[in-house]
């Protein structure tokens, strides 16, 4: 396992990792993870739905991966461990899939060694860095992933934790420039654009807690893949993207889910 500088452990305001934990019915988090939790539910009732829908998502595009010949896997903003995990995923179909995860928060540190149990022919390792520092994300996972083949980038409800004035695109654009052609990016992303009411106020309720949230538009979310290929059905409404390829999240047809997905090839 492999890590920077250790990040001292803050339980004096949320942490989005943990309050995902929260949402999934972890025991991960810290009474201030689980209050900015309530409040968001106040708020909008089904956000643990939305929670356990991006992880299903993730779940499909690793699939999806696997089977289309990817056996290179690099995840950013992993969380908590929650199994199935994505070298599961990933393994299940290609024993021999290598993937790393990264993640900033410490305590998903502590729980590594659940996402290390690989299966024989696999590999799977542990980065801790923060997104926004792209560099030693890649030199860390050059160390177990091959440059020269292609790797699939997963960013699954991060980047709308990541502001305009750090630079979101520009850091997508950072990661993807290192890999090679046949590479793969894949994205899901919180919006506003079906709840704007309820969306201003989880962001200035968040924002108070120190807790940047930049819900994007569709169009915004398209930026991402600027330059790739989407993949088809294209840029969708996350729980309609391949629902073949796995089971329905309960509860996902009562209502809008707020947030897009998409998976795009690097030409």
């Amino acid at each position: 396992m492999t890590g920077q500088t250790p990040i001292e452990m803050d339980t004096s305001k949320p942490h989005p990792a943990r309050m995902y934990d929260w949402y999934l019915g972890g025991k991960d988090n810290y009474p201030v993870d689980e209050e900015m939790g309530r409040q968001m539910l106040a708020l909008d009732p089904r956000v643990p739905v939305m929670a356990r829908v991006n992880r299903a998502f993730m779940h499909r595009a690793t699939r999806w991966l696997a089977q289309n010949g990817v056996r290179q896997f690099l995840d950013i903003g992993t969380g908590i461990p929650t199994e199935p995990n994505l070298h599961q995923i990933a393994q299940a179909v290609a024993p021999d899939a290598r993937v790393v995860y990264c993640d900033n928060d410490p305590i998903v540190l502590a729980h590594a060694a659940a996402l290390l149990r690989s299966s024989d022919t696999g590999v799977t390792e542990y980065l801790q860095a923060d997104v926004r520092d792209p560099d030693a994300i890649l030199d860390g996972a050059r160390k177990f992933l091959d440059f020269d083949r292609p790797v699939a980038l997963s960013l699954v409800a991060l980047l709308h934790f990541v502001s305009d004035a750090d630079g979101a695109h520009d850091l997508v654009g950072r990661l993807l420039s290192e890999l090679p052609s046949g590479s793969y990016l894949t994205v899901t992303h919180a919006t506003a654009d079906f709840t704007p009411e309820e969306s201003a106020a989880a962001i200035e309720k968040l924002k108070a807690a120190g807790v940047t949230l930049a819900l994007r538009s569709r169009e915004e979310f398209s930026r991402f893949f600027d330059g790739l290929d989407l993949v088809e059905p294209g840029v969708s409404v996350v729980h309609q993207w391949h629902p073949e390829l796995g089971e329905p999240v309960p509860g996902q047809d009562d209502g809008v889910i707020p947030g897009y997905g998409a998976v795009a090839r690097k030409p």
